[in-house]
């Protein structure tokens, strides 16, 4: 006899099935660049893996002859087994903050190196960054009101949610994508009695692809000393700015961003998360960030393969460069509009229903193309899409099967 909690849950995924909105795991192998599905393989255009580093097995047999050469002493571990405030402040993890600040510092004008003062923490992941900074902020006894993009990632979201009504000095509304003029309403609405004001969006958006206008906001924040800007990063590291720091540092902004979140998860090939701040509010971090104080920090040798690959990023130049050229094309394939500037790896593909996303996902798969459907609650409904997502080790001929099988919709 099945019990109240498993019947329920069947009913409401016969709804799901009914609604084409099911999902579940694929039984999928990684092979190179290749996704190995039902013994078919398939050029893998779905996964964040901008730069194509995932896949690259010359840079991963490099990083473990660097291990080997190690003395066993010095060799990271393979799990930190605590929090970073009780042991897991492992050896790799100053290093790896120490080198993301040098990043960071080199890639500011010149004129600002030498006045920074900004610091960088390690987490696990943007979704610990995400649900973790902005109830730790709201924490602070500042009367706020927080600014977010309708469009913002669920990590985002989450994080507001999070402060609840816990902190009734802080509150929360959102303005129109990409909507400057609304955000400026938004602002000059704020009365006197509001002492902070933190806008929140990403630099690049998750499932459209498009860019928030960084400049927009900058100047918006000169002329209202209550602002404070968190940029969400984390789709745009690895893959914009001369040194790869993101759209902040291709918009030559980044000393004008008070929260700076970016993640390894994706164009790094590794795993984990980051935020540039105040050094400050950095130990403040330390001692309220929940998801901080409360998770058992990555295992040391993750860290060192981010170290390792962070070395390499600002080298990484003309992978960008050529990740810009094959994404251009696609997206004027869609979108049929040589004018549009290149915005970002993510080409969103829209079909509009659940139905034929998934069928027109399926067809890319026949074709050889690892694609899948993005329906809602990631997307809005009536938005069901293909999330083409390019990669920097797919080559011209590539993009030319992909675009082929796109123009025959």
């Amino acid at each position: 006899m099945s019990s109240p909690t498993s019947s329920s849950v069947a009913a409401l995924l016969d709804t799901l099935k009914s609604k084409e909105q099911y999902r579940k795991l694929p039984g999928i192998r990684h092979e190179n660049q290749w996704i190995v599905l039902d013994n078919k393989q398939l050029l893998n255009i779905s996964s964040n893996d901008y730069l194509g580093l995932g896949n690259d097995t010359q840079l991963q047999s490099q990083f473990l002859s660097d291990l080997q050469a190690m003395p066993d002493s010095q060799r990271p571990k393979m799990g930190a087994t605590s929090s970073r405030l009780l042991t897991g402040n492992h050896s790799q993890l100053p290093l790896l903050e120490a080198e993301l600040l040098e990043w960071y510092t080199l890639a500011l004008p010149e004129a600002q190196r030498s006045t920074c003062n900004k610091s960088v923490l390690v987490v696990n992941s943007g979704y610990h960054a995400n649900i973790g900074i902005l109830p730790a902020l709201a924490k602070l006894p500042l009367n706020t009101l927080i600014l977010t993009d309708t469009l913002i990632h669920a990590s985002l979201i989450d994080g507001v949610r999070l402060i609840g009504n816990k902190h009734p000095h802080c509150t929360y509304q959102r303005y129109r994508h990409n909507d400057m003029q609304h955000l400026a309403t938004l602002i000059e609405q704020a009365g006197d009695e509001i002492q902070r004001i933190i806008v929140v969006t990403e630099s690049i958006f998750s499932m459209d692809g498009d860019r928030a206008n960084l400049k927009a906001l900058v100047k918006l924040k000169a002329c209202d000393p209550r602002i404070e800007l968190y940029i969400d990063e984390a789709h745009a590291v690895g893959v914009l700015g001369y040194n790869g720091l993101g759209l902040a540092e291709e918009t030559q902004t980044l000393e004008d961003i008070d929260y700076i979140v970016g993640t390894f998860g994706k164009a790094f090939a590794s795993m984990g998360a980051y935020v540039i701040c105040d050094a400050s509010v950095r130990e403040w971090l330390i001692n309220q960030m929940r998801s901080f104080i409360f998770s058992t920090a990555l295992p040391p040798i993750t860290h060192c393969w981010t170290r390792f690959i962070l070395a390499k990023m600002p080298s990484l130049y003309q992978s960008r460069s050529h990740l810009a050229n094959i994404s251009r094309r696609v997206s004027y394939a869609i979108h049929n509009d040589s004018a549009a500037q290149y915005e970002s790896p993510i080409i969103p593909y829209i079909l509009g229903d659940n139905a034929s996303a998934i069928k027109k996902a399926q067809a890319l798969q026949q074709a050889g193309f690892y694609a899948l459907p993005i329906r809602p609650p990631t997307v809005p409904v009536g938005t069901s899409r293909i999330r083409l997502v390019m990669n920097a080790k797919l080559t011209d001929d590539d993009c030319s099967r992909l675009i082929e099988q796109l123009s025959g919709s």
